[in-house]
C-alpha cells in the first residue's frame, strides 16, 4: 500500500502551525480533536474536557470520571482531573496562563465558554485552530489507515454473517440488532446506529429501522459499519426478499455501475466533484437523475462523516491518504431504493477499496 503523506505527529503539526502564527497557546475542546491529537477517546457530555497545547508541552483536562482512562491512553500530554463541585476553569487557567491570544475551535466553543475563557486568561483575541485540525485530519497517517482497514474487515465479515441469517418475517429492528451483535462478536463496535430499510422504506435514505417486517418483493437496504480503535467504516449492501423483478435488477445494476464508475475516477489530482460526476453521469443516462439527490460520498476516520465532502461541483483536490465513501443511490417513492457503499483510500495512481463484501443483489427466500 502506498504510504500516506502524513508523517509527523498531529500534535507536532499543530505546534508548527502555532509557531508560524506566533501563537503561544491553544485550547482544544472538540472530543474528536482531542482523540486525534492524544489518542484519548471520550465523550464528556456536559462536563468540561479540554486540551491545552503549548510550545513546550500539553495538558489534558478531564472530569475525574475519565481520569484513569486518560492516564492509560493519552500520549504526549499531562493529565489533570476535576471532580463534580470543583471549578474546572481553575485547571484551564493554570494550563493556559495569561496572554492576549489563544487558539480555539470556533465551531465548537460556545459563547459562554469563550466568555469564561477570556475573563480567566485575559485573552483579547481568539484565533481559529479548528480549520487547521480539520486540514490535518484529511490526510491519514499509516496507523490510522491500518485501523480503518481492520474496521472494514470486521464490517465485511459482519455482512457475511448477517445476510446468511436474513429471512422473511424479520423486522427491520431485528436485523439492526443482529448487525450490532455480530459486529461485537467480531471485535468491533458500531460506527453509528445501523439503518435497515425494507420495501418502500428503502426510498427514504435516513429512515430509522421500524417494526416493519421483511416480505416478498421488498428491497432490503442495510447501511452499517464497524469501528475499530476509534476509526469507523461505513458500508451499504442490498438484498431482495423473493425472486427479484426486472425493475429490482435494473435499479441495482444502474447503481452498481455508477458506484464502479466513481471508484474508477478516484486518484490523486482528481477532484471530489469529478468523482461525484462520474457516478451521476451513469445514473442520469439511465433516466434516474432526479432519483439521485445526495452527494456521492463523505470522509471517514474518527467520525463517520468528516472531510472531504464529495458534493456535485466540489473542488477539493484528492491527495494520497484521503479516505472517504463512495455511495450513489436511486430512490423511488412507494417502491424502494438502492444504495451501494464502499470505503476507499487514495493511493498513488488510484485507490484501495477497503470494504469488499459481496455487492450483488442478494436474494433472500420469500
Amino acid at each position: 500500500m502506498s504510504k500516506s503523506v502524513a508523517t509527523t505527529s498531529p500534535l507536532a503539526e499543530v505546534r508548527l502551525w502555532m509557531e508560524n502564527r506566533r501563537l503561544g497557546v491553544a485550547y482544544i475542546t472538540r472530543p474528536v480533536s482531542i482523540a486525534y491529537l492524544t489518542g484519548f477517546h471520550a465523550e464528556p457530555h456536559e462536563r468540561l474536557m479540554a486540551l491545552a497545547v503549548r510550545p513546550d508541552g500539553a495538558t489534558l483536562i478531564v472530569p475525574s470520571l475519565e481520569e484513569e482512562k486518560a492516564q492509560a491512553h493519552a500520549s504526549d500530554a499531562d493529565v489533570v482531573a476535576w471532580s463534580d463541585g470543583e471549578d474546572p476553569y481553575e485547571l484551564v487557567q493554570r494550563a493556559l496562563g495569561r496572554g492576549a491570544e489563544i487558539g480555539v475551535e470556533k465551531e465548537h466553543l460556545t459563547l459562554h465558554g469563550a466568555e469564561v475563557l477570556t475573563s480567566r486568561t485575559g485573552a483579547t483575541e481568539l484565533l481559529d485552530v479548528g480549520e487547521e485540525i480539520r486540514r490535518l485530519r484529511l490526510i491519514k497517517h499509516e496507523d490510522e489507515i491500518a485501523r480503518l482497514i481492520r474496521a472494514a474487515q470486521i464490517t465485511d465479515d459482519a455482512y457475511t454473517h448477517v445476510v446468511a441469517r436474513l429471512h422473511a418475517g424479520m423486522s427491520e429492528i431485528e436485523v439492526a440488532l443482529l448487525v450490532g451483535s455480530v459486529i461485537g462478536e467480531l471485535g468491533g463496535v458500531l460506527s453509528f446506529p445501523t439503518l435497515v430499510q425494507s420495501g418502500p422504506n428503502s426510498a427514504m435514505p435516513h429512515l430509522e429501522p421500524s417494526s416493519r417486517k421483511l416480505s416478498a418483493g421488498d428491497f432490503v437496504l442495510i447501511d452499517y459499519g464497524a469501528a475499530y480503535a476509534g476509526y469507523k467504516a461505513d458500508s451499504t449492501r442490498m438484498a431482495v426478499i423473493g425472486e427479484p423483478s426486472a425493475r429490482h435488477r435494473e435499479i441495482h445494476d444502474v447503481v452498481l455501475r455508477a458506484h464502479d464508475a466513481a471508484i474508477a475516477e478516484v486518484r490523486p489530482g482528481a477532484t471530489t466533484g469529478d468523482v461525484d460526476a462520474a457516478a451521476r453521469r451513469v445514473i442520469e443516462q439511465a433516466g434516474y437523475g432526479k432519483q439521485f439527490f445526495h452527494r456521492v460520498g463523505h470522509g471517514l476516520g474518527l467520525e463517520g462523516h468528516e472531510d472531504p465532502s464529495l458534493d456535485p461541483g466540489s473542488r477539493t483536490v484528492l491527495e494520497v491518504g484521503m479516505v472517504f465513501t463512495i455511495e450513489p443511490g436511486v430512490y423511488i417513492p412507494g417502491f424502494g431504493g438502492v444504495r451501494i457503499e464502499d470505503d476507499v483510500v487514495v493511493q498513488t495512481g488510484g485507490c484501495l477499496v477497503l470494504t469488499s463484501s459481496d455487492r450483488s443483489l442478494r436474494v433472500i427466500p420469500g
